[in-house]
């Protein structure tokens, strides 16, 4: 009986790359979202909640 190939932590590799993919996916359509908001901030501090 022949061992079968263990291809667990390439399992484990693929959904740790997968996931990362999605992170850098999602900050990166959510950095335009704060846009104006920071603009405005940069215009006229006195604007921003945080002092």
């Amino acid at each position: 009986m022949e061992k079968e190939k263990d291809y667990f932590w390439f399992y484990i590799g693929g959904v740790i790359i997968a996931v990362a993919i999605t992170l850098m996916m999602v900050k990166g359509s959510e950095h335009d979202k704060y846009a104006t908001a920071a603009k405005a901030i940069a215009e006229d501090s006195t604007n921003s909640s945080y002092r």
